[in-house]
This record gives structure tokens, sequence and C-alpha cells, in this order.
């Protein structure tokens, strides 16, 4: 289900993702309404399900997790029941940050944090270990050039 999105849905948008902390008369400001049709709208975003939900974008480096790394996996079979447990499997490694599907040559994109070179090292070989894994590459991250939002606004 498609939510209908107008010009100012989309400026609540494009401004929660810049800062989504900021008070509700903060954000009815920067988009010209005033707050009580910004809380209506903000509401109704939520239960559309346009706005996911809000979270902290926590600096990796802040926390001693210096090496930020993607890690290419191909599995042995493409079946639905082995996607299913290697996904299974993934959720519950804390390394993995992100975790997503792909077609083509490479099933898996996994990006990772680790503290330092020899954790990433000793990942890379339990991920290795997985029976079902016949093919890991990984790429060391150097820096982000961009780290925009996931979601790209229209401008209405």
């Amino acid at each position: 289900m498609t939510h209908r999105l107008d010009a100012i849905d989309l400026a609540i948008l494009d401004e929660l993702q810049r800062d989504g902390r900021m008070t509700n008369v903060e954000l009815a400001r920067r988009v010209g309404i005033s707050a009580p049709p910004c809380l209506r709208r903000v509401r109704a975003l939520e239960e559309a399900g346009v706005i996911a939900g809000y979270r902290a974008l926590v600096a990796p480096g802040a926390l001693g997790l210096d090496v930020v790394f993607f890690a290419f996996v191909q599995l042995e079979s493409q079946a639905e029941a082995d996607l299913a447990a290697f996904e299974s499997r993934v959720a519950t490694w804390p390394t993995i940050r992100e975790c997503w599907t792909l077609s083509g040559e490479t099933d898996f994109l996994l990006k990772c944090v680790a503290a330092d070179l020899k954790a990433f090292q000793a990942f890379v070989g339990e991920l290795t270990a997985i029976p079902d894994v016949r093919n890991v590459r990984t790429s060391l991250a150097l820096k982000a050039t961009k780290d925009a939002p996931l979601a790209a606004l229209p401008r209405a």
C-alpha cells in the first residue's frame, strides 16, 4: 500500500532524516506549518509505515570498532531453506551491522565492524567455516565518502 505524499510530507521526511530528534515545534517551523497539523502528519506517516522508526547513529570508532569492512558471501545452495538458515545465523552476529540479499554471483553483502584486524580475521574465519558458505570475499573500508539516509526523497 502506497501512502500519497505531498510537498509538506516530503519536507517533513527530509527534515526528520537530517535530524530525527528535533521537536515538533522546530519541525513545523522548518516545513512552514503550525505544530498541531505537523504532529498529525508525522503520526500519519508513522502509522502508514512511511516512517519506519527512529534511532541514534553511533560512531563505531567511539566504541572501539575501528575496522569497517564488507563481506561478499556466496553460498553452495540458493534454496530458500539455505538462504533462510544463513539469514537466521547472520541475525545473531553483532559484528554484522547490515545484511543485504543480492542477485548475481554474490548471495549476501554484509556490512561489518570489528575492533581491530585480529577481530576482523577471526570473524572471517568463523564466516568461512559455515558449512554452506562456498566463498567469502572481503574489502576493508578506508573512509566513508557519502553516508546519506537510505530514502532519497523526490522533489514535489
